[in-house]
């Protein structure tokens, strides 16, 4: 319709989700070499660097449901890269750990991570990161976590 004011690529959403889709594609091809995907590398951060161990906060830190981090959290105790272990009180009370495996690919994944950021940030100049960041703060605030069904 030649009238209608939407024009879906030059919609903010549709233009945020490419820009995202393209920044993750760039990562997972970098990261395949090490048997990772976004999501597991996300979870190396969260119990990392950020030290989580539970695993609904985990999921509620990466915005992904609980059913999903279970799978990513399985994968990753099958090839070594973290461990699950009950609470000493109460067997339902999940622990996650990093395995000296886990460790080993945070430390040897973060160069890369830190590379892709850049090369993105590159692109902006110092004044038009900070505007993005301030909008895309601002646009999320007041908004309800939505939980991703990966």
């Amino acid at each position: 319709m030649p009238d209608d004011p939407f024009h879906l690529h030059r919609s903010l959403g549709y233009q945020v989700t490419m820009l995202a889709r393209v920044i993750e594609r760039r990562f997972e091809q970098r990261i395949a070499e090490f048997g990772l995907t976004r999501v597991m590398w996300c979870v190396l951060l969260a119990a990392g660097r950020e030290e989580l161990t539970a695993p609904s906060e985990i999921a509620s830190f990466i915005g992904i449901d609980r059913t999903a981090a279970s799978r990513t959290l399985r994968q990753m105790e099958e090839r070594g890269l973290i461990t699950r272990s009950g609470g000493a009180q109460d067997g339902r009370k999940i622990q996650v750990r990093l395995t000296p495996g886990g460790r080993t690919a945070l430390a040897e994944v973060l160069p890369i991570a830190q590379e892709n950021a850049a090369y993105f940030e590159a692109k902006l100049t110092g004044q038009e990161l900070a505007q993005l960041r301030t909008a895309a703060a601002k646009l999320l605030a007041d908004e309800p976590r939505i939980v991703a069904k990966l």
